[in-house]
């Protein structure tokens, strides 16, 4: 067997799938309580897209129902009147309205249900989109932190790509339930009326539809938990061979066939799953199928025996046939409603419970405001841990940064600058100490009036789909900026004047190759260009991430001096490996396996002979040779 090349082969499962593994082993009463409230979610969906929409789609399928019960009564009327004794002229001439109400009911039946095909056509999509944007709402105001959890992020996308469908299919099957249920009864009573043992033996065949039902929706959705990480695996490989971003590497690594091959190896696995699946799906409706066709015989022995016995007139016969027709079609439909809304009522719960989760995330705003330009930032005995992570990327940070302080953080990779960035600037919350802007703790505050002070210049800046000019004034859509005088700040002081000149379209030009005439710059323009958003944005506080990783030493050093510049007036904070563009900075904070261990002037720690100069003279010597 191939090595594993993408995750490995026992990739521990999310925990929300042990959670609704337990679930789908529950007994079938629990189970089956899911439908009611997977029901209950859709037609609230429904009600507040459109009320008049989902109260006419009710309306419509009742109507429809209790023209079915009244057509099941003319019937009954037509083949007494003609079969009682025995068929005449004159008996046919009295039966014939009875026969235009028959034919009358018919035809308005058919009547409703193209009537309720439209206006679940109309309020299908309607439900679709609510729901979608309540899983939007419900995701895009979670804290940072969530998006670096990758349990939350496999939620999302499993909950996106599965529960969106089963709400569309469960808001057409519940209409459709409420039309079968109605005439489903309508039959009943008409055939319990005809003779009190019709009803019960009708419904033997329900009770093997719905057992098989069961059983083969809790198969599905085991198979669903079970193979999740491997489809996690086979979503990513896949992405991997049409991904634009890794292309390159992609060809010159001759990568194409180890990534079919991988591919192949997964996908072989899962396809084997699901037959095996199938076929095990298969067996259970069988056996269900087969105990339904002998209860309905068993109905049909019972009409034989009450009619072999006298117990029921043969004019009834036509009548109480019709009955158990409609009755047997009625209890199809219904019982493919019913499990169809099982099936779904499990991706439906996973859709719930997505949103409590994602809404647990949320920071709940306590009405406190974030001071608009804050005079000093103090950091408390300060300690993060990222999800998953056995240990702190941060621990025990005391800090303090006055305003328009220029204040740079270092230290070698992964000895927490950027987190402490984050904390700083309230994008991350601490699991223990404080954050205070001029002593008001910013994880109490009111989000929006955190981050609405705040810049964020990253390494890895966002590659927005957006005209390049867009791609600028995003840092603050509603700057009132009508001279341009912010603009060309911060154009200029960032460099990005030059790198839009040189687009084909100037700032118009599309950054994105997805659409024809688009254009992808390099990743020193898109750095040029989110430094210049960055300072745009016009925020009390920016902290600006390894700005000019991509850039060559004299763009960098322009870089550098423009954002001095334009920061004059900021609290600044600068995260970067290289030492030399952060001489003259008020103060440098050196940061080592998630602790400060050093902090002062480039002098001072020049003169402390600590890591900071450790550091220092090894970029020096680099230089030199």
């Amino acid at each position: 067997m191939a090595e594993t090349l993408i995750g490995v082969e026992d990739l521990e499962p999310p925990r929300w799938a042990s959670v609704d593994a337990q679930v789908a082993a529950a007994g079938t009463w629990r189970t089956l309580a899911a439908v009611p409230s997977a029901t209950g979610l859709v037609i609230r969906l429904a009600w507040r897209t459109s009320r008049w929409l989902t109260a006419l789609a009710g309306v419509v399928q009742v109507l429809s129902g209790c023209v079915t019960a009244f057509g099941l009564l003319a019937t009954a009327s037509v083949f007494t009147r003609l079969l009682e004794e025995g068929p005449t002229p004159q008996r046919l001439v009295a039966a014939l309205p009875s026969i235009g109400l028959l034919v009358g009911s018919f035809a308005l039946r058919g009547l409703l249900d193209s009537a309720a095909g439209a206006v679940q056509g109309a309020l299908t999509p309607r439900v679709r989109h609510a729901a979608q944007d309540a899983l939007n709402a419900a995701v895009i105001g979670v804290d940072l932190a969530a998006f670096d959890d990758p349990d939350f992020r496999e939620l999302v996308r499993q909950g996106g790509r599965y529960a969106m469908n089963s709400i569309e299919v469960a808001n057409r099957v519940v209409t459709d339930l409420v039309s079968a249920v109605i005439s489903l009864l309508a039959a009943m009573v008409t055939a319990g009326v005809l003779n009190p043992w019709l009803a019960p033996v009708l419904l033997l065949s329900a009770i093997a539809d719905g057992w098989s039902a069961m059983r083969v929706a809790k198969l599905g959705y085991r198979n669903f938990l079970r193979m999740v990480t491997r489809r996690l695996r086979l979503f990513v490989v896949e992405n991997l061979m049409v991904a634009r971003d890794v292309a390159v590497e992609r060809f010159a690594l001759t990568l194409q066939e180890p990534l079919m091959t991988e591919h192949r190896r997964i996908a072989d696995d899962v396809t084997s799953e699901e037959v095996r699946l199938e076929a095990r799906k298969t067996l259970v409706r069988l056996v269900g199928r087969t105990l339904a066709g002998v209860g309905t015989g068993i109905a049909y022995l019972v009409l034989g025996v009450l009619l072999y016995t006298g117990a029921m007139p043969l004019a009834l016969a036509g009548a109480a046939v019709v009955a158990m027709r409609t009755a047997s079609t009625s209890l199809s439909t219904t019982m493919y409603a019913v499990n169809q809304l099982y099936e779904h009522s499990f991706y439906i719960d996973f859709y719930r419970r997505l949103l409590t989760t994602a809404h647990a995330r949320h920071h709940v705003s306590t009405g406190v405001t974030a001071p608009t330009d804050p005079t000093v930032i103090r950091l408390e005995n300060v300690t993060f841990t990222y999800p998953d992570a056995d240990r702190p990327a941060l621990g025990g940070i005391d800090l303090e940064i006055n305003r328009g302080e220029v204040v740079a953080l270092v230290g070698q990779n992964g000895s927490g600058k950027t987190t402490l960035g984050k904390l700083i600037t309230g994008l991350y919350t601490p699991d223990e100490g404080r954050v205070l802007w001029d002593d008001v703790d910013i994880a109490a505050a009111d989000r929006e009036s955190v981050h609405t002070r705040i810049s964020v210049i990253s390494q890895e800046p966002a590659h927005w789909p957006m005209t390049a000019g867009h791609n600028i004034r995003v840092g603050r859509l509603d700057r009132h900026d009508p001279s341009g005088a912010g603009w060309a700040e911060a154009v200029d002081q960032s460099g990005a004047r030059a790198v839009l000149e040189a687009f084909p379209r100037g700032e118009r030009t599309v950054l994105s190759k997805e659409f024809k005439d688009g254009h992808e710059p390099s990743g020193g323009q898109w750095q040029r260009i989110s430094v210049a958003r960055g300072i745009y944005r016009d925020a009390a506080i920016l902290v600006a991430d390894e700005p000019t990783a991509a850039l060559d030493a004299k763009a960098e050093a322009t870089v550098f001096a423009g954002l001095q510049h334009a920061t004059r007036s900021r609290t600044t904070i600068l995260v970067t490996h290289r030492l030399a563009n952060i001489r003259n900075v008020d103060r440098i904070v050196v940061l080592d396996d998630g602790r400060i261990v050093a902090r002062g002037t480039h002098d001072e720690l020049m003169a402390a002979d600590g890591l900071y100069r450790e550091l220092y003279d090894i970029q020096a010597r680099a230089y030199e040779r």
